[in-house]
């Protein structure tokens, strides 16, 4: 990791289009598959990929990372490297921001392979549903994960299972037990 950290950056690209309805998928997935080798070619890993809603705006976020963190650089040349091949899938019907960013330090964990990777770290899971305690957010060790259920080291030293289908979101934590979000 560079001294500074691993902040978020998000190159931010603006794409105007008057698009006939596409078929053939999902929107992320589509972009995915796209941007994989795109961002592998680079030397990155491609993260995440959301289609949003803002406001009045749409936003198509690509999160890329490597071991060592990304800049501003990477977010840019990621940006470059996939401008030409979206225009030309053009998986988005209407008009969207494009941005490319880094997951950042809190970074969500949304897949298998991202639970796999940071196994021993602290993570703050947001639940769909208040527990049997009336909680929300938990926080503990991200002791394993196998069969979509995690298993949460707690700070007292008890363990806690989570299915993941229960987590409305799972995020990194800067630090042990410290500045959970709410």
């Amino acid at each position: 990791m560079k001294e500074w950290g691993n902040p978020l950056f998000c190159l931010h690209y603006e794409v105007k289009r008057l698009a006939a309805k596409k078929k053939g998928g999902n929107t992320v997935a589509l972009v995915r598959r796209l941007a994989e080798p795109i961002a592998r070619d680079l030397g990155l890993m491609l993260w995440d990929v959301r289609f949003v809603k803002e406001g009045a705006d749409w936003f198509l976020r690509i999160f890329i990372d490597k071991p060592e963190g990304i800049g501003i650089e990477d977010c840019e040349a990621m940006s470059r490297a996939i401008n030409g091949p979206l225009d030309e899938l053009d998986p988005v019907e209407q008009s969207y921001c494009l941005e490319v960013c880094s997951p950042g330090m809190n970074r969500e964990l949304t897949r298998d392979e991202h639970f796999a990777a940071y196994l021993g770290a602290p993570v703050q899971v947001k639940l769909i549903r208040p527990d049997e305690d009336g909680q929300r957010v938990i926080a503990g060790i991200l002791e394993d994960y196998r069969d979509s259920t995690m298993i949460l080291r707690m700070e007292e030293g008890d363990e806690r299972s989570v299915a993941r289908k229960d987590a409305s979101s799972v995020r990194l934590m800067d630090d042990d037990f410290g500045g959970i979000e709410e």
